[in-house]
C-alpha cells in the first residue's frame, strides 16, 4: 500500500471555556469572543499525526476548514501540530454552512486531493449537529466509524474501537474510510513556538465555494435563540422524612 493521504477537516469555533451568550437579536450567540479550534477537530489532527508516528505509512497529512477569514488561523495551528499543508475555503462572515452543505464540500475535496482517509471530530460544539461524518461517507459510499476511542491501520485493513452504551466495540473496514473521532481516542499535543514559526512557511491554499460549484445554501431557518431558564434554587431538610415530603410537594413521589 503506498502512503495514506489523510484529510483532516478541522473548524473554528467559539472557545470551549467562552460561556456562549444570546445576541440581541436572539438570532443566535454573540461571536465577538474567543474561538479556537474545536476541540474534537485537535483529536483529530493529533491522531493524524500519531498514525505517521507510530510508522504507519502516511504520505500527506491535508488540514481543511471553511470559514471566515480567520479561519486561516485554525489551519495554521494544526500544521503546527503536525499537518503538512492546508486548504482555507473562504466564506464571508456570517454566512453559515450546515452539515450537507460541508459534507458535499468534503467530498469534492476528497475527489481533487485523492484522499483515501478523512479523520474528523465527531460533531463540533457550536452546532453539536453530529452529522457531517456521517454524511460525507453516504455521499462517498466508504466504510465510516463514528466515534472512535482507539484506531489501527495494518496495510488497507482499519480497526476502530468505539465506546456504546454497554462497553466496548471494536469495528473492522477497508480502506477508503471516514472516522470521527471521540474525547478518550488521544491527548492533543501543544503546538511548540518552533513548529508554529515552521507552520507559517507550510503551503496554505485558498479558495471560494464558487471553485466547487456547490448548492450550499442553508435549508434550514433559526427562528430564535433564547437562554434556557435559570434553575431554581434548592433547600434543605432536616431529615428523611422532610425529604421524603418535599418530594411529594413537588410530585416527584
Amino acid at each position: 500500500m503506498s502512503g495514506l493521504r489523510i484529510l483532516v477537516p478541522v473548524k473554528r469555533v467559539i472557545d470551549y471555556a467562552v460561556k456562549p451568550r444570546v445576541n440581541r437579536t436572539q438570532t443566535g450567540v454573540d461571536t465577538n469572543v474567543k474561538h479556537s479550534m474545536n476541540p474534537f477537530d485537535e483529536l483529530s489532527i493529533e491522531e493524524a499525526v500519531r498514525l505517521r508516528e507510530r510508522k504507519t505509512p502516511v504520505q500527506e497529512i491535508l488540514a481543511f476548514s471553511a470559514g471566515p477569514a480567520k479561519s486561516a488561523d485554525i489551519i495554521r495551528t494544526a500544521m503546527a501540530m503536525g499537518a503538512d499543508r492546508g486548504i482555507h475555503v473562504q466564506c464571508n462572515e456570517g454566512e453559515e454552512l450546515e452539515p450537507l452543505g460541508v459534507a458535499k464540500l468534503l467530498k469534492k475535496v476528497v475527489e481533487g486531493e485523492k484522499s483515501d482517509l478523512v479523520i474528523l471530530g465527531k460533531q463540533s460544539i457550536d452546532d453539536d449537529a453530529a452529522q457531517t461524518g456521517q454524511m460525507l461517507a453516504g455521499l462517498l459510499g466508504w466504510s465510516q466509524a463514528t466515534q472512535a476511542s482507539k484506531v489501527q491501520i495494518e496495510g488497507d485493513s482499519v480497526t476502530v474501537v468505539r465506546e456504546v452504551d454497554g462497553g466496548v466495540e471494536t469495528l473492522k473496514a477497508k480502506l477508503p474510510m471516514v472516522i470521527t473521532t471521540d474525547l478518550r481516542l488521544n491527548e492533543p499535543r501543544y503546538a511548540s513556538l518552533p513548529n508554529i514559526m515552521k507552520a507559517k512557511k507550510k503551503p496554505l491554499e485558498k479558495k471560494t465555494l464558487k471553485d466547487y460549484g456547490l448548492d450550499t445554501a442553508p435549508r434550514l431557518k433559526t427562528v430564535k435563540v433564547t437562554e434556557p431558564p435559570a434553575r431554581k434554587g434548592g433547600v434543605k431538610v432536616d431529615d428523611v422524612d422532610g425529604m421524603i415530603s418535599k418530594l411529594k410537594e413537588l410530585g416527584a413521589l
